[in-house]
């Protein structure tokens, strides 16, 4: 008979003294463990650095992401239009440089819409999968897509013995889903329906879009960055249009000590921020993929065998732009116990427990 966990709802062996999931001790609790499995809060694993959020079940864990993600995208948003105002206002023009951050964030957005994935295809070598040579992940890709009532996606192929997949697209509409040839070697069949339902999902979830959007947001906070200092650079920091009034001095002169900290820290905060919404979709699309496949231990299996063949063969082609894009980060991969804050994914090791949990 199993013994759950009053904590987290784990079932665990019994005569388990330690819960096998939370890391917490069992002791005597009142509360019932079905109450204790439908509440959402956090955990920390004992001995370990990073907060790991409990999975209760898939809906849950969508709606909770989604929230947390439109968060975080807000404040990416408002750290842009502070950094237009502070570059407006050193020079006594605050509404121009709304203005500027506002155009500039747009341009940026328009081309990540419609050309951000036929770049990102580009860049990693990927083409269309063969008719013939690649039937069954046509076949699953069509099998999840009908799952999740979308339309068909480009299937590609990128010819290369790492394991890895990703999708891209600005909607359902205009989806791929692309997978090595590595990865179709590596996994059964079971386990590669996990990741094509995580690939769909997110284009279900319009995870491809979002990181897009994110990603030019991210990169025009960087542009003005880099405008403030060559601004400062061939100006001085206040040049420009000077006022005789005391106030005008004042004003400009808190713009630019304004200025000088979004300079030094904006575009960290924003490649902090965008990693962070990262994780967050990758977290979403792995339980948005449960619900397609009813399945969690088979990507909780490939994920297994993904992330033990990371270090063996380099993804060529992948880069620090396209890396937030993979379900497993090609560059670098993350445990338990390393600083999360660089990664634009999980820790593989709390979403193959997480997804087993769910199982």
């Amino acid at each position: 008979m199993n013994s759950p966990c009053p904590t987290c709802g784990y079932q665990n062996r019994a005569g388990t003294l330690r819960c096998g999931l939370c890391g917490k001790p069992f002791i005597e609790s009142t509360v019932e463990p079905v109450l204790a499995v439908a509440t959402t809060s956090s955990r920390r694993v004992e001995g370990e650095d990073e907060p790991l959020p409990v999975r209760r079940d898939y809906a849950a864990e969508i709606a909770g992401n989604r929230w947390k993600s439109a968060v975080l995208l807000a404040i990416c948003m408002a750290l842009l239009l502070l950094m237009g105002l502070s570059i407006g206002g050193m020079y006594h023009y605050p509404r121009i440089g709304l203005v500027l951050g506002v155009t500039l964030g747009l341009i940026l957005t328009i081309w990540a819409y419609f050309g951000g994935s036929k770049a990102v295809l580009s860049l990693s070598g990927a083409h269309d999968a063969d008719p013939v040579q690649d039937r069954q992940i046509i076949n699953l890709v069509d099998e999840m897509r009908i799952a999740a009532g979308l339309p068909m996606p480009r299937v590609m192929v990128i010819e290369t013995e790492a394991a890895n997949a990703f999708a891209t697209g600005r909607d359902p509409e205009h989806a791929a889903v692309a997978v090595t040839r590595g990865l179709t070697k590596l996994l059964n069949r079971e386990e590669l329906q996990g990741v094509v339902a995580h690939e769909m999902s997110h284009v279900r979830n319009f995870d491809t879009r979002y990181m897009m959007l994110v990603a030019a947001i991210v990169g025009a906070i960087i542009i003005l960055a880099d405008t403030m200092m060559h601004g400062w650079w061939w100006g001085g920091i206040g040049g420009g249009r000077r006022s005789s009034r005391d106030g005008d001095r004042g004003g400009n002169a808190i713009f630019a000590i304004l200025g000088v900290v979004l300079v030094i820290l904006a575009p960290i905060f924003a490649s902090l921020l965008q990693m962070a919404i990262s994780r967050k979709r990758e977290f979403l699309a792995d339980a948005s993929a449960v619900e397609l496949t009813r399945n969690p231990l088979g990507l909780a299996s490939a994920l297994d065998k993904i992330d033990r063949n990371l270090d063996k063969e380099p993804l060529p082609g992948a880069s620090k732009a396209t890396q937030h894009l993979y379900i497993a980060n090609p560059l670098r991969s993350f445990g338990m116990r390393s600083s999360a804050l660089m990664s634009t994914h999980p820790p593989m090791e709390a979403r193959i427990k997480l997804l087993r949990a769910m199982g």
